[in-house]
């Protein structure tokens, strides 16, 4: 079954969008996670009616980060990237908001022609102008689908702390990059190691604690 969640959104929350996601995410919705799973929905509307990497550099973040396999600045990388033919799909499957809903991550699943996978955005909203960017973006290929719920999950971080953020220690060669929501109650942890495999974390404060929402694993590219 298609995701209804997804389906009621792209009616009530995209209806009038012209192709452009921040024409949704403009407006000031406050701590809502139905604001991340429009921008996502918007932003794989984007891909297909301008083009792929004309969508990911339209919708990103000025800081935003992007693995090729290796950790590499996203507006720096997709200003040389031509639109490929046949831009990748997507759809959420869940979302992960700060308590006040201006950072979020989704993640759900990508197709290609015959090639699925699934991908982890992270978004952050300026509270101010309502605009909302991808400030982190991976995925890796799959050798089956990833199954799609029947209802989008989601899940919003406990409000009233300030709380401590765990940063695991990193080993010697990797390249690690912690991010955290501007209320310290979503961060979001990326690792790529020397062959190039990665992890990415997504945690939420639960009122005690950073649980663990989200946690990719790549592994090392296959050598020719």
């Amino acid at each position: 079954m298609r995701i209804l969640f997804t389906a009621s959104l792209a009616l009530s929350l995209l209806a009038g969008c012209a192709g452009n996601p921040n024409d949704v995410r403009n407006r000031p919705l406050g701590p809502n996670p139905s604001a991340f799973v429009a921008a996502e929905i918007g932003f794989s509307r984007l891909a297909q009616e301008k083009g792929q990497w004309t969508a990911f550099r339209e919708t990103s973040h000025p800081d935003a980060v992007m693995f090729v396999p290796q950790r590499v600045k996203a507006r720096d990388w997709l200003r040389t990237q031509k639109d490929p033919a046949e831009a990748v799909k997507w759809e959420p499957h869940a979302v992960y908001v700060s308590c006040d809903g201006n950072s979020g991550a989704t993640t759900g699943a990508w197709q290609k022609g015959p090639a699925h996978g699934f991908f982890t955005t992270v978004w952050m909203r300026d509270p101010k102008s309502g605009k909302t960017n991808w400030i982190l973006d991976h995925g890796d290929g799959l050798a089956a689908p990833r199954e799609a719920p029947e209802f989008i999950e989601s899940k919003q971080a406990v409000c009233g702390s300030r709380p401590a953020v765990p940063i695991e220690a990193a080993a010697e060669g990797d390249d690690m990059a912690v991010g955290l929501s501007p209320d310290q109650t979503l961060s979001w942890t990326s690792t790529v190691r020397p062959d190039q495999s990665r992890r990415v974390t997504i945690r939420l404060w639960d009122g005690s604690q950073m649980v663990t929402a989200i946690d990719d694993q790549v592994a090392a590219p296959k050598q020719p």
